[in-house]
């Protein structure tokens, strides 16, 4: 696939302190796209001076976040990637190399260390994929990293616009004949003073594990 540009979606909600440095990691060339879903810091502002784009998406959930992202993007590819630094924007590159017409490229985190990732939402995240590969769908995370063809992946028509959008790209893309590729991606701490909102606490990892639930059925 002949990639002339490449759109980075970042969803966005009190991020402004490792804003600074994911931005500055993005591979030359690559364009940001921070998506503020209601921050109450600086995030906008800081993610501005940076030279991202800025959009804000008023209603709350990280599919609302994402799906507003893909429809502001103009990129040939676009990458999903989370804001809170707990994932090195360089390695994007490796995912980038591998999309193709008609393919899904996700990341699969690989801790750098212990209690990086929580042990209720490593649980919550085995489970799904176990689920997932009962479906066919070669996957071990449904993580947050996401590469695909931009018009293809609208075209998708994912509805979901809270934590389960990740899993329903990949229903979707699987029901319609994509090639799932997955490829490591290195998990780290997140930057100090950020917090996930879907892994930091056991009510995230309930709450994300309910939408999901919700596609499945």
């Amino acid at each position: 696939m002949n990639i002339d540009s490449v759109d980075v979606i970042l969803p966005c909600l009190d991020e402004a302190a490792a804003l600074p440095g994911v931005l500055e990691a993005l591979p030359e060339g690559y364009r940001a796209i921070v998506v503020d879903n209601g921050s109450t810091d600086s995030s906008p502002e800081v993610a501005a001076a940076w030279g991202a784009k800025v959009v804000r998406e008023p209603r709350r959930g990280y599919g609302a976040a994402v799906h507003t992202g893909v429809e502001h993007a103009s990129a040939d590819v676009v990458c999903v990637l989370d804001a809170d630094g707990s994932l090195d924007p360089g390695e994007l590159t490796a995912l980038v190399a591998r999309v193709a017409p008609g393919t899904l490229v996700v990341g699969a985190r690989r801790p750098e260390g212990r209690g990086v990732w929580p042990w209720h939402a490593r649980m919550g995240n085995r489970v799904v994929a176990a689920l997932l590969r009962r479906r066919g769908v070669a996957v071990t995370d449904i993580g947050p990293v996401r590469v695909a063809p931009r018009t293809e992946l609208l075209d998708l028509g994912v509805r979901d616009r809270a934590f389960g959008y990740p899993l329903e790209v990949l229903l979707r893309a699987a029901g319609a004949g994509w090639s799932i590729v997955e490829l490591p991606m290195t998990y780290r701490a997140r930057h100090a003073g950020t917090r996930s909102k879907v892994t930091g606490t056991v009510r995230g990892t309930l709450r994300a594990v309910r939408d999901m639930s919700r596609v499945l059925r």
